[in-house]
Protein backbone atom coordinates (compact mmCIF):
# COMPACT_ATOMS: atom_id res chain seq x y z
CA UNK A 1 0.00 0.00 0.00
CA UNK A 2 2.63 2.77 0.96
CA UNK A 3 4.51 1.56 -2.22
CA UNK A 4 0.90 2.26 -4.27
CA UNK A 5 0.64 5.34 -2.52
CA UNK A 6 4.40 6.78 -3.33
CA UNK A 7 3.60 5.46 -6.75
CA UNK A 8 0.53 7.92 -6.91
CA UNK A 9 2.36 10.71 -5.52
CA UNK A 10 5.32 10.38 -8.27
CA UNK A 11 2.32 10.41 -10.93
CA UNK A 12 0.74 13.47 -9.39
CA UNK A 13 4.36 14.93 -10.12
CA UNK A 14 5.18 13.91 -13.32
CA UNK A 15 1.28 14.71 -14.44
CA UNK A 16 2.39 18.66 -14.27
CA UNK A 17 4.98 18.00 -16.67
CA UNK A 18 3.80 15.96 -19.48
CA UNK A 19 5.40 16.14 -22.96
CA UNK A 20 1.98 17.64 -23.99
CA UNK A 21 -1.13 18.52 -23.12
CA UNK A 22 -3.66 15.65 -23.03
CA UNK A 23 -7.35 16.26 -24.53
CA UNK A 24 -9.96 17.30 -22.46
CA UNK A 25 -11.69 13.74 -21.95
CA UNK A 26 -8.09 12.58 -20.47
CA UNK A 27 -7.48 15.31 -18.52
CA UNK A 28 -11.40 14.95 -16.96
CA UNK A 29 -10.13 10.94 -16.45
CA UNK A 30 -7.17 12.47 -14.89
CA UNK A 31 -9.01 14.43 -12.25
CA UNK A 32 -11.44 11.80 -11.66
CA UNK A 33 -9.21 9.04 -11.04
CA UNK A 34 -7.54 11.53 -8.50
CA UNK A 35 -10.37 12.60 -6.65
CA UNK A 36 -11.71 9.05 -6.45
CA UNK A 37 -7.91 7.88 -5.52
CA UNK A 38 -7.18 10.94 -2.96
CA UNK A 39 -11.47 11.68 -1.74
CA UNK A 40 -13.40 8.83 -2.29
CA UNK A 41 -16.62 8.44 -3.88
CA UNK A 42 -17.99 11.88 -5.16
CA UNK A 43 -20.16 13.90 -2.80
CA UNK A 44 -22.13 16.86 -2.52
CA UNK A 45 -24.64 17.83 -5.47
CA UNK A 46 -24.15 17.94 -9.11
CA UNK A 47 -23.37 21.68 -9.90
CA UNK A 48 -25.72 23.26 -11.92
CA UNK A 49 -26.20 23.60 -15.82
CA UNK A 50 -24.53 27.06 -15.85
CA UNK A 51 -21.31 25.56 -14.49
CA UNK A 52 -20.59 23.47 -16.94
CA UNK A 53 -17.16 22.62 -16.24
CA UNK A 54 -17.77 21.46 -12.23
CA UNK A 55 -20.59 19.25 -13.97
CA UNK A 56 -18.47 17.63 -16.58
CA UNK A 57 -15.81 16.75 -13.60
CA UNK A 58 -18.50 16.03 -11.51
CA UNK A 59 -19.89 13.63 -13.85
CA UNK A 60 -16.72 11.86 -14.82
CA UNK A 61 -15.97 11.71 -10.60
CA UNK A 62 -18.90 9.98 -9.69
CA UNK A 63 -18.89 7.34 -12.93
CA UNK A 64 -16.04 6.20 -10.41
CA UNK A 65 -18.45 6.02 -7.97
CA UNK A 66 -17.88 2.57 -5.65
CA UNK A 67 -14.07 1.69 -7.07
CA UNK A 68 -11.31 1.82 -4.20
CA UNK A 69 -8.93 4.12 -3.33
CA UNK A 70 -6.58 1.39 -4.53
CA UNK A 71 -8.03 0.69 -7.73
CA UNK A 72 -8.33 4.37 -9.06
CA UNK A 73 -4.70 5.08 -7.77
CA UNK A 74 -3.43 2.47 -9.74
CA UNK A 75 -5.40 3.29 -13.03
CA UNK A 76 -3.88 6.94 -12.34
CA UNK A 77 -0.83 5.69 -12.23
CA UNK A 78 -1.10 3.44 -15.35
CA UNK A 79 -2.87 6.97 -17.06
CA UNK A 80 0.08 9.16 -16.41
CA UNK A 81 2.85 6.59 -17.57
CA UNK A 82 1.07 6.02 -21.18
CA UNK A 83 1.13 9.55 -21.09
CA UNK A 84 4.79 10.16 -20.63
Amino acid sequence: MADLKAQFEQAVAESKSLPEKPDNMTLLKIYALYKQASSGDADGKRPGFSDMVGRAKWDAWNALTGQSSDEAMQAYVDLIESLK
